[in-house]
């Protein structure tokens, strides 16, 4: 990769301004000043610095977020804050956006990668990864409607979602229940609560394909994936409910 191209990608600024960096003489690659934007490095295998701090280069970035509400899942708004918002920046400089999205008012697990590959394979309605989470329903959920979910529920704009493995853990006036659906319509655990005549009144998403919400992680904070968990996503098979 060309130096001035992996500083610009670090958050160095823009490659104009990286070659006044090297202008200067404060970029060193194994110890040598380098000078001359198109030269090519290797940052997996040379030692590269400016102004005597070591650059630790990633292609890839993989974020698991305990996403709050009053936050977009989005890169950028002009007037609402977006979940880009929470992080720091010697993480933002890998420029990562949400894999898919959750409601501004919606909480929980929340991926942020820059792997467009990997995004595209967990979001891609073709793949059918499920995604499951908890929900306080004001209404009584009933067996009744966790056939209606099996069976696909008609939304109102008249869509027919696919099946839904809904869970009651409690049923009355307020209920509280787990559903794991595979795709992400606008609004969808809403608007299938609706179609059967209740309100969701909270909702938190708690795992996405074969990654669970770390408990470990309070509303707002995030952690990089271990190894382990990014090649469980990328070998995340698609199933049906």
């Amino acid at each position: 990769m060309r130096i001035d191209k992996l500083l610009a990608n670090m958050g160095f600024g823009s490659r104009k301004e990286v070659k006044k960096l090297l202008k200067a003489g404060v970029v060193k690659v194994d110890g040598n000043v380098m000078t001359d934007p198109k030269e090519h490095v290797d940052p997996n295998v040379q030692d590269i610095t400016v102004n005597g701090e070591p650059i630790v280069y990633k292609e890839h970035v993989y974020f698991m977020m305990n996403k709050p509400r009053g936050y977009l899942s989005a890169t950028e708004d002009a007037v609402q804050k977006t979940v880009l918002d929470l992080l720091e920046y010697e993480d933002l400089i890998y420029k990562p956006f949400p894999v898919g999205r959750l409601d501004k008012d919606t909480e929980g697990l929340l991926l942020l990668t820059n792997d467009g590959q990997l995004a595209h394979q967990l979001t891609s309605p073709k793949k059918h990864i499920p995604k499951k989470y908890f929900a306080t329903i004001l209404g009584e959920v009933t067996e009744e409607d966790i056939h209606t979910f099996q069976k696909g529920v008609l939304l109102d704009d008249g869509y027919q979602t696919k099946p839904g493995k809904l869970e009651i853990m409690e049923s009355g006036p307020k209920s509280t229940i787990y559903l794991t659906i595979t795709e992400g319509k606008f609004h969808q655990v809403k608007r299938m609560f609706e179609a059967v005549g209740k309100k969701v009144s909270y909702l938190k998403r708690v795992e996405m394909g074969p990654l669970q919400l770390d408990e470990d992680l309070l509303t707002g904070e995030y952690r990089e994936l271990t190894e382990e968990e990014i090649q469980q996503l990328k070998n995340a098979k698609p199933i049906d409910l």
